[in-house]
């Protein structure tokens, strides 16, 4: 969750572009239909939605083809977005996507602090599991320096938090179906 950027010349050089995910690799398929929301903040729009194009793109290769996107003003908005999204009982999975960065007037720990707790409150109460690739980092300063770092860094949270939830839903079906028969529980 807190992104630490120490040097960024040396560190935009030797970031990797984000792993595509292998065409010969077949992602197991699901037994019945899996449909995702993705929130995303519109605070830094050109950086976050780096994650929304990686995630949807990674999505699609894990046969999570029914994704819905949402946008909201910040990452403080989204915890309740996805609570009343899980709530419908539509979705299978949320996902969260913003950037809090030190606007220099609050402390932005608290904000990354309080929305993800949130969205893990959000999990636990609905049982609808919610992702987050809401990110803090340790420094961000509006130069294009940071900018392309920040959007390479989301491109790759965007492939890791689509694995993420396709492995954890695969998961939980699999134990949904174990508890259903009688073998967990």
């Amino acid at each position: 969750m807190n992104q630490m950027l120490q040097d960024p010349q040396l560190q935009s050089s030797e970031t990797k572009p984000p792993v595509p995910p292998d065409p010969v690799r077949e992602h197991p398929r699901f037994a019945k239909p899996q449909r995702v929301a993705f929130v995303q903040a519109c605070w830094h729009r050109d950086v976050v939605e780096e994650a929304r194009i990686a995630f949807l793109k990674e999505a699609e290769a894990r046969h999570l083809n029914h994704v819905d996107v949402f946008e909201v003003p910040g990452s403080f908005e989204i915890p309740l977005h996805a609570q009343v999204l899980a709530k419908t009982r539509r979705y299978t999975a949320i996902v969260a996507a913003g950037l809090v960065v030190d606007g220099g007037i609050y402390r932005h720990e608290f904000v990354a602090d309080t929305v993800i707790k949130a969205l893990m409150d959000v999990q636990l109460r609905t049982e609808v599991p919610v992702f987050s690739a809401v990110l803090t980092p340790q420094q961000f300063h509006e130069t294009e320096v940071h900018y392309d770092f920040f959007r390479r860094h989301f491109a790759i949270k965007g492939v890791e938090v689509a694995a993420a939830c396709a492995e954890t839903l695969l998961g939980l079906e699999r134990l949904r179906g174990q508890v259903a028969a009688g073998i967990v529980g």
